[in-house]
């Protein structure tokens, strides 16, 4: 009879390793030792769950030699060795009994190939399953605890840019800085996931796939981690069930713990916050189509004048046309409701591109060089800003405060209408007053650190534009992404742009005829 030996052990833990060993030599023993007996193998699969079958490599190979009838008989400790879900228990063992083989649990005493075993092995095989769904509870609960005390547990495996330091903590890869803080930048610019995930192929930027390709979903990942500002946002998936493994995405059926400055960052708060919002801004975008005002819109990285144009005769946006005549191309930006509906609902003029990318040079180019004026927007914009910034989380220590004064009152008054004894409460007033000190401190830090930081960004603007020499040569997507914020047409004669910073300039468009037309 050709016998084999089944053996498993969930963790890799030293102890259970041990096991493992002499679970191995055991049955090596035990096989050989027998006369009647033919050695038929070890299966042993290491720090594997035994919940599913899928992952357990050994134990599939078993199977598949036992439906080559070359096993006759399998040996196995207990039968939360052999599975700890029920079912797929008594489907492998009604499998092996089929095909005339049995399997003998040696802890419970269990031949498969009797007539009552089945109902002894449901039993025991549910009792597992319970121990397990037990265990994982109380691992969910330990790691809920974890959580809740900013203890971070870090996967370093797809994590570009860190590995684990000689500390257990994160430490920076500086060969994959680089790769990180160019996705940054790139999306900033308005390029595309896809886009950037093809200059970084295209440029042979190191990351942590198994393929070595750069993908759209990996730089989605990359742009939404708050890892990369030295935060850490925990649970944000959790186990749906523990029997079958699923997972899900935290979408408030668990609590969620966040935890600022805990690894070294990458990539600088206000970056990763404006990355933030355009991500938002993209998300948000509705069709500038009429015709079906409420389907999404996609994003559109090729062209920024997609984002920017807009009619000033009805305010709806342009999109860009390629006309062909007489063997001639011309590229043309178009009112969209022109467009759909005809003249009778716009009678907006039809500009071709080149004369209004010169006059957004033109404008761009007066922009930077009128001094005094632009100087006075950007220093109001950037305190603007600044005081949203802190101001935000200046307000929420306020709330706190305001909150904490609250609860000590109502605290006063139970103990003063008798409700409580005034001991029973020494803890609270203790943790209230130590949680006021220390908001009260980060209060004034706070407003410390806005003051500097205002006067401090106001002063670098000031001496960029004063010692600025600019001068745009060409038309530049990207550039016109950073700094405009809006280009309406006026007239077939003229434009206005208006800058980041509420700053306008008019331009004049140059007659057609004065540009040289495309032949190609």
């Amino acid at each position: 009879m050709n016998v084999a030996a089944y053996c498993r052990v969930s963790t890799e833990q030293e102890e259970q390793q041990n096991s493992y060993q002499v679970q191995i030599e055991y049955y090596t023993s035990y096989i050989s030792s027998n006369p009647e007996w033919s050695f038929a193998g070890i299966f042993a699969d290491e720090g594997i769950s035994g919940t599913q079958t899928k992952n357990r490599t050994e134990f599939n190979r078993m199977i598949r030699m036992c439906k080559k009838k070359k096993i006759d008989l399998i040996l196995c400790k207990s039968t939360s060795r052999f599975s700890r879900n029920t079912v797929d228990c008594l489907d492998n063992v009604r499998l092996l009994k089929s095909l005339g083989i049995g399997v003998i649990f040696e802890k419970e005493n269990i031949n498969t190939l009797t007539a009552q075993s089945e109902f002894i092995l449901a039993l025991y095989s549910s009792f597992a399953q319970a121990e397990s769904e037990s265990i994982s509870k109380n691992i969910t609960l330990g790691n809920q605890m974890a959580f809740k005390d900013g203890k971070v547990r870090y996967q370093y495996s797809h994590w570009l840019g860190y590995r684990k330091g000689a500390d257990g903590k994160p430490e920076i890869v500086s060969e994959e800085v680089e790769a990180v803080k160019t996705v940054f930048r790139l999306f900033l610019e308005g390029k595309s996931h896809k886009a950037i995930a093809n200059y970084m192929n295209e440029h042979n930027y190191p990351n942590r796939s198994s393929t070595g390709l750069w993908v759209n979903s990996m730089v989605k990942r990359i742009l939404e981690n708050e890892k990369y500002i030295g935060d850490c946002l925990l649970q944000k998936t959790y186990t749906v069930d523990c029997i079958t493994h699923k997972t899900a995405k935290n979408k408030g059926e668990r609590p969620m713990y966040y935890v600022s400055d805990c690894h070294p960052p990458i990539i600088d708060r206000d970056t990763f916050n404006r990355v933030q919002q355009e991500i938002a801004r993209r998300n948000s975008k509705r069709s500038a189509s009429t015709k079906n005002p409420t389907e999404q819109s996609k994003y559109s990285s090729k062209y920024a004048l997609t984002e920017l144009l807009i009619c000033g005769e009805c305010g709806t946006a342009c999109r860009r046309c390629r006309w062909t005549s007489h063997n001639r191309n011309r590229t043309v930006w178009r009112c969209i409701k022109r467009l759909e509906h005809g003249p009778k609902y716009c009678k907006s003029p039809t500009i071709d591109e080149q004369p209004l990318h010169n006059a957004i040079v033109r404008a761009v180019n007066e922009f930077y060089n009128c001094g005094d004026d632009v100087a006075k927007v950007l220093k109001s914009a950037a305190e603007t800003v600044l005081s949203g910034t802190i101001g935000n989380e200046i307000s929420q220590i306020k709330q706190r405060l305001k909150d904490i004064d609250q609860a000590r009152n109502d605290f006063v008054n139970l103990i003063a209408t008798g409700a409580t004894a005034p001991d029973s409460l020494d803890d609270e007033f203790a943790s209230l007053y130590s949680e006021e000190e220390k908001l009260s401190q980060k209060l004034l830090s706070l407003k410390a650190q806005g003051e500097a930081e205002q006067n401090e960004l106001v002063d670098s603007i000031e001496t960029d534009i004063n010692n600025a020499s600019f001068e745009l040569e060409e038309y530049d997507d990207v550039l016109v992404r950073k700094v405009v914020e809006c280009v309406k047409i006026l007239s077939k004669e003229e434009i206005s742009v208006t800058f980041k910073g509420g700053y306008e300039v008019k331009a004049e468009l140059e007659p057609i005829s004065k540009i040289a037309i495309d032949k190609s």
